[in-house]
């Protein structure tokens, strides 16, 4: 979405019933098969297509002008118990909620930059209001793997538990789930929280990210799979042919560098 662009949201609630009894409202369980993701290019004009049960997020340039967003509902009790009339208001809300997320999560990793002062406070352990706040270091990879696992969940409007982030956690670090107890996965989210990263959704053991962990999420993985990742593999001779743009550099670098060392008589043997 660049600057001028329009944006124009829809929602589609097919299928509602006529009012029924009230029934009270129950948890929904994560779909068998887990959450489906497209991105289809069809010429010049991208698609997004996410689909949870028989609910569909679609996201295209409406007659290559508009960005559009379109949230169709098929079932209501995809997100609560009954299908009835008087749960439209509820529906909408759930809708916009969505709506308003996809978009946030868009808009975040177009734009993550963090300032030195916001990298800083990370890294650094301190003590506010009595609690001891550890550091989340960068180069850490346990703290890498949090990171990488929590961009995972930033399009879910109801958040995510415990259960649901540890085994991403521990896949990421290579690392058998037995080996990553539910004590050390608490631990970690309380690091988080405390950072400002995540926040508990009241009354609940769900946990949401925050605009600034949005932010940090999305900056240290961008930073580290498409940065220092493949940068330090440039950094070795590699036994091909191909070409590696970064290492070529940085040879030229050192043979400036040893330039302006023999014209300063630097040099060992310049001694």
């Amino acid at each position: 979405m660049g600057a001028g662009s329009r944006h124009r949201s829809v929602l589609r609630l097919p299928g509602l019933a006529h009012p029924a009894p009230a029934e009270a409202g129950r948890q929904q369980a994560l779909p068998t098969h887990g959450y489906r993701t497209r991105v289809i290019t069809t010429g010049i004009a991208p698609s997004l297509h996410v689909a949870y049960k028989h609910t569909d997020v679609k996201q295209y340039f409406k007659e290559e002008r508009a960005l559009r967003t379109e949230t169709t509902i098929n079932d209501p009790t995809d997100f609560q118990s009954r299908k009835a009339l008087e749960t439209l208001p509820q529906l909408r809300a759930t809708g916009t909620r969505i709506h308003e997320q996809v978009l946030t999560v868009e808009r975040v990793s177009h734009a993550c930059s963090l300032g030195q002062d916001a990298l800083a406070q990370l890294q650094t352990p301190r003590q506010q209001d009595g609690q001891r706040i550890p550091a989340l270091q960068f180069g850490d990879p346990r703290v890498l793997a949090l990171l990488q696992a929590l961009c995972r969940f930033a399009h879910l409007p109801a958040g995510f538990r415990n259960r649901d982030l540890r085994p991403h956690v521990a896949a990421l670090l290579g690392r058998d789930l037995t080996t990553y107890s539910r004590g050390a996965m608490t631990y970690d989210l309380r690091r988080l929280r405390l950072h400002g990263l995540i926040e508990r959704v009241p009354r609940t053991h769900r946990y949401t990210l925050t605009s600034f962990g949005l932010r940090v999420a999305f900056f240290c993985s961008k930073v580290h799979l498409r940065i220092l990742r493949p940068g330090s593999a440039a950094l070795l001779d590699p036994p091909d042919d191909l070409p590696h743009p970064l290492r070529d550099a940085l040879r030229l670098l050192d043979q400036a560098i040893d330039q302006l060392c023999a014209a300063a008589q630097l040099h060992p043997e310049a001694a």
